[in-house]
Order: structure tokens, then C-alpha cells, then sequence
């Protein structure tokens, strides 16, 4: 009797919820993944629940590497934000997600416990934004990062290394992936506080909303 109340209730707890992020070139659908990144998720969908993303803008858009939105308006202004999350992006990559094509990553500044309400689509493979899994073992006997090997060195340092945290991804598009690619190739210039990647033509989140 236990067991079939517990069954159906971890598969309810693996559920992935689905959002439609509703621009102006159409709609995307995504889902987001709270078993792998449960505070990232949290956060994402607070915002959500806000409509914090509602008339906001991809204000950086590079074609061969990522579409990124969710903090400012049409007018430049960027919305408030609430306390950042902290970082998750060595558990979802132990996990399975990584910054491949199509899925979403949450943006930040050098600090990787910076992350707020924007978030990124990568349009391609970006394996270089992934978290550095750290060997077992402390002190490391043996680590190799972009050519150049280390050894014994303590595992403290490696976890608390800037460049080896990544970003967390939390969620990957299931539908409108040719919407994510019309956003990725539309023509961008200067706009607002940014010299360069912004879309000449506003491409504007009307809304995001929980579909299931």
C-alpha cells in the first residue's frame, strides 16, 4: 500500500513544467527541469508567476552563439530584481544539461552566484560555457584545464575558481525553435546603454506563462 502511494508521487516529482514564452516573431515552448536545478527553477518561475518577463526585451542577441532577455523594457529600463540564486550549474551538468543548442541558461556577471530574472537560449553547441567537473580526491592529485595540468592541488581552490563554475542550465525548448533562429538572425546594432547585439527591431516577450 506504500508503495504504489509513494510510485506515482516521485513520477508527479519528475514532472517537467512547460512554459510558452510568447514574443512578438511567435511563440516558444520550454520546459524547466526543478529535479536537476530545484533553486534556479524556483526562481525562474517566481518570476514568471510575477510577470516580471511580461514586455520585456532579448537585448543581446549574438546568431552563433546566444539569444539573451528578461531584464530590461522596450524603453532600456531594467526591472527590478530580487536576491540572486545561488549557483547550481555543476549539479544540472552532473545531471545531463549542458549549454548545448536550444537550451536555457540563466545570465550573470563574473559572480556565479549573480543570477537574477535574465536568461540566455543558446542558439548553438557552447561546451565552453558548461561547469569544469572537479575530480574526486583532496587534495586533487591530477587536473587538467585548457591544456595546462595541475596536480595536488586543494580541492577548495578548484571549487571556488571563477572560470570553472560555468553557467546552470535549467530548461531547453520543445517547440519554436524556428522562432528562437527568426530572433537569433534578426539584424542588431547599437540600442539604449549597449553598444553592440541589439535587435534594430524591438523583439519583445509580451508574456511567459505556466502551460502545464
Amino acid at each position: 500500500m506504500i508503495l504504489g502511494l509513494v510510485t506515482p508521487l516521485l513520477g508527479h516529482a519528475q514532472e517537467a513544467p512547460k512554459l510558452k514564452i510568447a514574443t512578438n516573431l511567435g511563440d516558444i515552448m520550454v520546459e524547466v527541469y526543478p529535479d536537476k536545478a530545484p533553486k534556479t527553477v524556483a526562481n525562474f518561475l517566481q518570476y514568471v508567476k510575477d510577470k516580471h518577463y511580461d514586455g520585456t526585451i532579448f537585448h543581446r542577441v549574438i546568431p552563433n552563439f546566444m539569444i539573451q532577455g528578461g531584464g530590461y523594457d522596450a524603453q532600456y529600463k531594467e526591472r527590478n530584481t530580487r536576491a540572486p540564486v545561488q549557483h547550481e550549474g555543476r549539479q544540472a551538468f552532473v545531471a545531463g544539461l549542458k549549454n548545448q543548442t536550444g537550451y536555457l541558461a540563466m545570465a550573470r556577471t563574473n559572480d556565479p552566484h549573480s543570477a537574477t530574472a535574465q536568461f540566455f537560449i543558446n542558439t548553438v553547441d557552447n561546451a565552453f560555457l558548461d561547469p569544469t567537473p572537479i575530480p574526486d580526491g583532496d587534495p586533487v592529485k591530477r587536473f587538467e584545464y585548457r591544456g595546462q595540468v595541475y596536480e595536488n592541488v586543494p580541492r577548495e581552490n578548484l571549487l571556488n575558481a571563477l572560470q570553472l563554475f560555468g553557467y546552470t542550465v535549467f530548461g531547453k525548448v520543445t517547440s519554436g525553435m524556428d522562432v528562437v533562429n527568426k530572433i537569433r538572425t534578426t539584424p542588431t546594432g547599437m540600442g539604449g546603454p549597449f553598444r553592440t547585439d541589439v535587435p534594430k527591431s524591438p523583439v519583445t516577450i509580451l508574456s511567459i506563462t505556466l502551460v502545464q
